[in-house]
């Protein structure tokens, strides 16, 4: 009766947790947020921690200042370079006329129809393969839809104002007290499992680290290669940008990522010359930015990821590949993007309390 009675307290327990996070699932967003930006920072705040001047160091606060200043100093960058190029290239696009190129195709739509004809398929009599690429290229194309999300922001600069200034807030004190974020958690933790939390998230905050900042770079440096290479193909420098910003970011979401901003870029690079001659330029220039892309990808297979990924949270590819598949089978693709963090701290925590598991054992070896 008594063991029922304790299992009872910690469901209900859980579940007015579980409430509570829901209720204030804004607050909670902003803890997250500062604490990756924190996990960002504080190599430049331990850096600053070692700069002597004589018989003076910084004090703690303004070593967290210093690091919060630089952060918005690289969003602020960010925003001012891309946000301007995106609503042009935007506006820009949303001009095409995809006509030209739907008329360079008819000879090769009419070849499809008919082997799709052939082969009995259903629907093969009232299906078009011109009107239906039509109508895909003319969506893609309408990117004066981001122009207009921009624009109605404008009302939500109240709400945007405050989630900064909180984050800003959290992220201050998270990077002035690097044992903050831990000590607050360990407040919920009983003592007998003190010492085995307070070593999991001493590993989770390590290995964090280096897998952030390992994103930060990844993406800094495909949106440079691609940029520099689509432009030596011919692209001009805005459109080249924005694409390896498409590439870069998009580059987030692992495996099916890369394929899908590769695809996008490829677009973008094509629909604003869709004047040319099919056969001796369009081909060529698609065959060039598709070169650009392979090269960009065999880099980051070969330099980037293997950093980020083995070295960060030293988990083996396969594991990896599996670990992000279920994860989009079951929260969608978009939750694919904070699979390996979530599962490296599921890792830690194994590790630490589930360590007798021979399954345990093998995931988790690796880990120090």
């Amino acid at each position: 009766m008594k063991n029922t009675l304790k299992y009872l307290l910690i469901g209900i327990g859980i579940i007015v947790v579980v409430f509570g996070l829901w209720y204030l699932r804004s607050i909670v967003a902003y803890i997250l947020i500062a604490a990756v930006l924190s996990l960002i920072g504080r190599p430049l705040v331990n850096f600053l921690d070692r700069v002597r001047i004589k018989n003076f160091t910084l004090p703690k606060a303004l070593s967290a200042l210093i690091t919060i200043f630089v952060l918005w100093l690289v969003f602020y960058t960010f925003f001012r370079v891309f946000i301007p190029l995106i609503i042009s290239q935007a506006a820009e696009f949303s001009k095409i006329d995809v006509q030209p190129l739907i008329e360079k195709l008819k000879d090769p739509f009419q070849k499809i129809e008919e082997v799709y004809r052939k082969l009995n398929m259903k629907d093969a009599e009232t299906f078009s393969v011109q009107e239906y690429f039509t109508n895909k290229l003319v969506s893609i194309l309408n990117l004066s839809i981001i122009s207009n999300f921009l624009g109605s922001t404008a009302g939500l600069i109240g709400n945007l104002f405050i989630a900064a200034f909180s984050i800003t807030f959290i992220t201050f004190f998270f990077l002035k007290d690097k044992s903050l974020l831990i000590n607050g958690i360990m407040m919920f933790v009983p003592t007998k499992y003190e010492d085995q939390t307070h070593h999991a998230l001493s590993s989770v905050k390590r290995l964090l680290t280096r897998y952030f900042i390992g994103i930060v770079c990844q993406v800094t440096g495909i949106i440079i290669l691609v940029t520099i290479g689509l432009s030596i193909v011919g692209l001009k420098f805005e459109r080249a940008l924005l694409i390896g910003l498409v590439v870069g970011i998009l580059n987030v979401i692992p495996y099916i990522g890369p394929l899908i901003g590769e695809i996008l870029g490829l677009f973008l690079g094509v629909a604003p010359n869709l004047s040319l001659n099919f056969y001796s330029e369009l081909l060529p220039l698609m065959g060039y930015m598709m070169l650009v892309f392979i090269i960009v990808q065999i880099i980051d297979n070969v330099l980037f990821q293997p950093l980020i990924f083995g070295k960060s949270v030293k988990a083996h590819p396969l594991e990896v590949f599996l670990v992000i598949l279920i994860t989009a089978t079951l929260f969608g693709p978009f939750a694919m993007i904070i699979a390996i963090p979530a599962y490296t701290v599921i890792r830690v925590f194994g590790k630490e309390f589930f360590y007798r598991y021979k399954l345990v054992k093998k995931l988790t070896e690796h880990i120090d």
